[in-house]
């Protein structure tokens, strides 16, 4: 019997090159993906998300230009992630002296990005949250076990007791941020506070960090296909750090 997008997903089987993926397929992936991981929010696909998508995977795109469509479509992003906070109902008083019932935050927060790339989305995350504190993660690629390996980590003291919104634009293997969600829960951070806040995701990436924390939330503002054979995301953006800082 011939095995459907979906079930090849389910499977750990996956398209090697997304020339080959109709849109059919995309679509059955996606719905996969949603259907199986309800803690996966993917952004509306509306024509503004998609031109700039369009704009930051076009690579002729210069750098300038990059930085700027990037960033706003980081700040976006960062507003959906917010949606994933607790609030609390609050009262006050408009100039009117009229009391209005609204809602506010309940909860500490703070940001975590996962060094480089994960630093370009830090200045939206302060665009947005006035006074937030934000943590360092720098996790490399282990030589002789080819496992990432913690480098580096600067976070908040008390990280423990507040929200997390962890941040890296591009989710792969997810080798690095399922090891960054570990540090996180090393140092008594709940698992289902971590907010992982993400541009790009294949499904490879997102299979693998729900099997290992399903409590895990994860806002993504698009999903492709698959990984090629150097475990680049398809169609993909390239290398979202070096685009971003001019490095390559």
């Amino acid at each position: 019997m011939a095995q459907t997008p979906a079930s090849m997903l389910a499977a750990g089987k996956f398209i090697v090159d997304s020339r080959y993926a109709t849109t059919e397929q995309e679509e059955s992936i996606l719905q996969d993906i949603t259907a199986r991981f309800p803690n996966v929010v993917l952004m509306k696909q509306t024509s503004q998300l998609r031109a700039m998508m369009t704009i930051i995977r076009d690579k002729k795109t210069p750098k300038e230009e990059f930085v700027f469509y990037a960033d706003r479509l980081i700040r976006l992003l960062i507003e959906e992630a917010l949606n994933e906070l607790p609030f609390e109902q609050k009262e006050v008083t408009t100039p009117l002296d009229a009391p209005y019932q609204g809602v506010s935050f309940s909860s500490k927060i703070c940001g975590v990005s996962i060094v480089r790339a994960g630093e370009s989305m830090e200045s939206g995350l302060r665009a947005v949250c006035r006074g937030c504190r934000i943590g360092k993660i720098l996790i490399q690629r282990d030589e002789e076990t080819a496992e990432p390996k913690l480098i580096y980590e600067k976070l908040p003291v008390d990280i423990r007791e507040r929200w997390v919104m962890l941040l890296d634009p591009m989710c792969a293997t997810a080798g690095s941020v399922c090891k960054a969600i570990d540090v996180l829960l090393k140092l008594g951070v709940k698992e289902e506070r971590i907010i992982f806040v993400n541009i790009l995701a294949a499904p490879q990436g997102i299979e693998r960090v729900f099997k290992l924390y399903p409590n895990v939330r994860m806002v993504a503002a698009a999903i492709d296909v698959c990984l090629n054979s150097k475990y680049y995301i398809v169609p993909g953006i390239g290398d979202f750090g070096d685009r971003y800082f001019g490095t390559m």
